[in-house]
């Protein structure tokens, strides 16, 4: 069915050079029937790539936007658990991006990812993730506060075993601001 039937879609060479510095992978489109083997094809092809970048002494950074995605299957999060604890012995750096905070916190694996990160930003966060993110993150009341109802640019930033809460007020009039908001 997925080699020479109506599932073939990744049974061909690609068309993307998947040697570029910079490789984006899009599963926006994919279909449920496809989503899992689409997202094992891509979290191997990258896992691939971070081992060959190893043997060259290359770093390679693993950016996942809108990562609870891969949470919602058993298969790609068992996947990317994996990933995460690896990468960095095989120099790779992997980022998790979510706007969706809530849908990792109910997903062991991804609880458990969060509370071994060396390096996590938290902007604002609804009251049921900012109370379970202190739990797992040993956050106080009081560094807490700056991810309560706070404005743009305002949050915490966990390195190592330091908290440090931000404010990043960036200039509005300038060219540079007016290249990078999404306003």
């Amino acid at each position: 069915l997925y080699t020479t039937g109506s599932f073939n879609l990744f049974a061909h060479k690609t068309n993307v050079d998947v040697n570029n510095r910079f490789v984006v992978y899009d599963i926006k489109e994919l279909g449920d029937q496809l989503k899992t083997l689409g997202m094992l094809v891509i979290l191997d092809q990258i896992w691939n790539r971070v081992t060959s970048n190893r043997l060259l002494g290359k770093r390679t950074w693993i950016v996942i936007d809108e990562a609870h995605l891969l949470f919602s299957n058993p298969f790609s999060a068992a996947f990317l658990n994996s990933l995460w604890k690896r990468a960095r012995k095989y120099g790779g750096i992997c980022t998790g991006i979510t706007q969706n905070v809530s849908d990792l916190l109910e997903n062991p694996l991804a609880s458990k990812m969060l509370s071994n990160s060396d390096y996590i930003m938290m902007l604002n966060q609804a009251t049921p993730d900012r109370v379970k993110l202190g739990e797992i993150l040993n956050i106080s009341p009081t560094q807490l506060s700056f991810v309560t109802n706070s404005s743009a640019g305002q949050g915490l930033m966990f390195a190592g075993n330091s908290i440090i809460p931000f404010i990043d007020k960036f200039p509005a009039d300038t060219k540079l601001y007016e290249m990078m908001t999404t306003k």
